[in-house]
């Protein structure tokens, strides 16, 4: 039995919650997955995982040696990686998480340019939305919006800043009116984020909080700007996101002389990796690519 396959197959298992599931990750048979994971439990002379039709469950030593395999597995990497970092010149695989839409609108136009100036990397680009675990999903960096909030497992990196700005299409504005102060907004039609319940003026270390009202609300930015470029609202979007919507003269940068929702931390762009990355020939080539997209 190839003991390294085997406990890489356990380890699957455990964290896919099925055979099935660990044999899709792995490009395997489900009966290849089941038939190591069955020969490692003869071997140790005990139950791993416990199997329902329904489920599997992971017994009390199982769990003793997920552990201690998920231990051993990771060394293994640590130490493939290690070399390959060693190299000259930055290989093999580096997996990235990045926000959605960021990822589509500002890292997609220029991957072609990474890819071709780093040949020897091998680019598995995750876009999500969702809080991802670094260490448990093997991902290498992560590509932060907002407030990255750091642990002591995790190094963060500032990449740039981002601002936020409120906009309409000047057929909004043709219709409805200018509006000259944050004020006037209590009179417009708001398209908002989810979570978005005010919007937040400074000007002179005058704060003004305008509680935001509209028919719209969603979770998703671009439903937003496409709402705001058919002529239907105004809205408060990143300027990564419309800066060439505004360049073109379809949408308007309206309140200028404000600073809006002026918070440093929460218009971050972050990399957070984890410590055993530091000094990643991998990592810093892509660390250097956002930074110079987003400077």
């Amino acid at each position: 039995m190839d003991k390294l396959l085997a406990l890489k197959m356990f380890v699957e298992t455990v964290d896919a919650k099925g055979f099935s599931s660990a044999a899709r990750n792995l490009s395997v048979a489900t009966s290849s997955v089941t038939r190591m994971v069955d020969s490692l439990e003869s071997e140790l002379g005990t139950v791993l995982l416990n199997r329902s039709t329904r489920q599997i469950t992971v017994s009390d030593a199982g769990m003793a040696y997920y552990m201690s395999a998920r231990k051993i597995l990771d060394s293994v990497l640590d130490a493939d990686e290690q070399i390959k970092d060693s190299q000259d010149e930055a290989s093999g695989p580096l997996r990235v998480t990045v926000p959605t839409t960021f990822g589509s609108f500002v890292i997609a136009p220029h991957i072609g340019r990474f890819l071709h100036q780093y040949p020897k990397l091998d680019l598995d680009l995750q876009l999500s939305d969702d809080i991802t675990d670094l260490f448990t999903q093997r991902i290498d960096l992560s590509i932060r919006l907002g407030s990255a909030a750091p642990t002591e497992e995790l190094i963060s990196r500032p990449l740039g800043q981002f601002r936020r700005l409120v906009v309409a299409s000047p057929e909004y504005i043709k219709q409805y009116g200018l509006p000259q102060q944050p004020a006037d907004l209590l009179h417009h039609q708001c398209l908002r984020f989810s979570s978005q319940l005010v919007w937040t003026f400074l000007s002179e270390d005058e704060e003004q909080r305008i509680p935001i009202k509209g028919k719209l609300k969603t979770n998703n930015v671009e439903v937003i700007r496409e709402v705001v470029l058919s002529g239907h609202g105004i809205a408060l979007l990143p300027d990564w996101l419309i800066q060439q919507d505004i360049n073109s003269g379809q949408m308007i940068s309206l309140l200028t002389s404000y600073q809006v929702n002026p918070n440093s931390s929460s218009a971050a762009i972050s990399a957070l990796y984890l410590p055993n990355h530091r000094g990643s020939k991998r990592v810093n080539a892509f660390i250097d690519f956002i930074r110079e997209i987003v400077t």
